[in-house]
């Protein structure tokens, strides 16, 4: 496979290169990484549903929403701070595992931080299978979130940095494509397991060992990017792993821009610290609104407590959790678009339509289950009535799946100059990780509270959000990594910020 490249049509420069065969089979087992993450998100949802894990480990949920299948609020059938901290307690373990992965990705590459990250998640999924008591299950998924940390920190730039300017959008998105295919693997385990008479959930919760070892025996076999060896002073190997990577032998332009770069991120001697300056602003805000307004849309709602939410809607527990599998499977397909969109639309295009569609979902379904449950929480869906409901979850994933999705993780990856990519990248983890941290531990309560408010409340941030995009993300599509600094020189708000002597610019 095999097709020529130049620099991106946005101004970037001229590189000859190939897309090899090689380039794109490195990419695609970096990209599982994704399924970590991916599988968990899927898998914490259905067996929170589940009466056997419920009756172990939170007994007073699972009398709570036997009672009300008699009557009472819905809105509050699942409300526990203890079940929603089985959930989230991984992402706030992922947010502090983040900042040692910067560390370790500068260090010593990015293909070593996804090796830690498979062996611990690997350790954190045998614990989680063989439980015993709470304590035991909060400390596996503690462990399952340091992994997640290090792969989510480590794959994304890589994936940026290894892919030619024309494809890093697609490529990037694959990290994206796996977490979905992950989502719907565990939805499909879950239903599978809820039908075992015993155990089920502790089959569900050990499966996570396999994307472990996938991503950690792909790890091994990764090469390291030509950035990362240049800046671990091993200049000769990335120049021979560049030619390898782009199918030619002439990238000299290519190969001085990263040694150029490389030098500079060795001028900074504290990246935390320079992040902070005014001239890295633009990156600094990217990192810290997007994953921040990702969180934001609602989607963890969705995937996390899916097979709670179609529960709460009326819908059996074989029903709730099929239905969490369609949802799964929209997830995927959806991501495809993305995937063959994103590199020839743009990042821009598909963040604003994903948005607007998400608004008028998410109202819609507000208005619906206020329809049916009113304030007191009492009422039951119509069939039609559900599987309405059920058509606009899945048009909200869908457009989701090919926007914020991706492009939540896509988008920081390839914002930052190499002086401090490493650190931007952690922030973005831990932003990311910190408010699906919250999302998760206060999502089952929030419903209880706001009740068919909640939608609306999700619907209000994705109108701020996509605006965000619409007047302050500028397009980086087909520009090289190193040179992306140059938009937001052009850019009407963030050129205040660039200093007119950057040699990125």
């Amino acid at each position: 496979m095999a097709g020529g490249f130049a620099g991106g049509g946005n101004g970037g420069a001229e590189y000859e290169g190939k897309v090899t065969t090689f380039v794109i089979m490195t990419c695609l087992v970096a990209a599982t990484g994704g399924l970590l993450f991916g599988y968990d998100i899927g898998i914490s949802g259905g067996v929170t549903s589940m009466d056997e894990f419920l009756l172990k480990f939170f007994p007073n949920v699972y009398h709570k929403e036997k009672a009300l299948k008699e009557g009472g609020n819905q809105y509050c059938k699942f409300d526990d701070h203890m079940l929603q901290l089985f959930t989230s307690s991984l992402y706030l373990a992922a947010l502090v595992a983040s900042f040692a992965a910067s560390i370790t990705t500068k260090a010593f590459g990015r293909k070593i931080s996804m090796l830690i990250g498979g062996l611990i998640f690997l350790v954190g999924a045998v614990l989680n299978g063989a439980a015993m008591n709470l304590v035991m299950l909060i400390i596996g998924r503690l462990l399952l979130g340091v992994g997640i940390g290090y792969a989510n920190q480590s794959v994304p730039v890589y994936l940026s940095e290894m892919a030619p300017p024309k494809l890093r959008g697609a490529l990037n998105v694959c990290f994206q494509m796996a977490v979905t295919i992950g989502i719907f693997i565990a939805n499909l385990v879950n239903y599978g397991t809820s039908h075992m008479k015993k155990n089920g959930w502790r089959v569900s919760l050990v499966l996570a060992v396999v994307p472990a070892i996938i991503m950690t025996v792909g790890a091994v076999f990764l090469p390291d990017t030509p950035n990362s060896l240049i800046d671990r002073g091993q200049k000769e190997k990335a120049k021979t792993m560049l030619q390898k990577i782009r199918g030619t032998n002439n990238v000299d332009n290519e190969f001085e821009d990263l040694i150029i770069a490389s030098d500079m991120s060795k001028q900074v001697k504290n990246p935390w610290g320079n992040i902070l300056k005014p001239r890295y602003r633009p990156q600094f805000t990217i990192a810290v609104l997007v994953p921040f307004f990702q969180q934001l849309t609602g989607i963890n709602v969705i995937m996390f407590y899916a097979p709670v939410l179609f529960k709460t809607l009326g819908f059996g527990d074989g029903a709730a959790l099929m239905t969490a599998v369609i949802t799964g499977l929209v997830n995927v397909f959806a991501t495809l678009i993305s995937i063959f969109t994103v590199d020839r639309f743009g990042r821009r295009v598909l963040f604003i339509i994903g948005g607007l569609i998400m608004i008028v979902c998410q109202v819609a379904v507000g208005v619906i289950i206020a329809s049916v449950f009113g304030m007191n929480g009492q009422g039951t869906f119509s069939k039609g009535l559900g599987n309405g409901t059920v058509g606009l979850i899945c048009i909200y994933v869908a457009a989701f799946a090919w926007s914020w999705g991706p492009l939540g993780w896509l988008v920081p990856s390839e914002v930052f100059p190499m002086e401090i990519r490493s650190a931007g990248q952690s922030i973005t983890v831990s932003v990311n990780m910190f408010f699906t941290f919250v999302i998760g531990q206060l999502f089952l309560t929030m419903l209880c509270n706001m009740k068919f408010g909640l939608f609306f409340f999700f619907a209000g941030f994705v109108v701020i959000m996509t605006q965000f995009i619409l007047f302050f993300l500028p397009e980086t599509k087909g520009i090289p990594i190193e040179e992306v600094n140059r938009i937001w020189k052009n850019h009407w708000f963030w050129k205040k910020y660039m200093p007119v002597d950057d040699i990125h610019v």
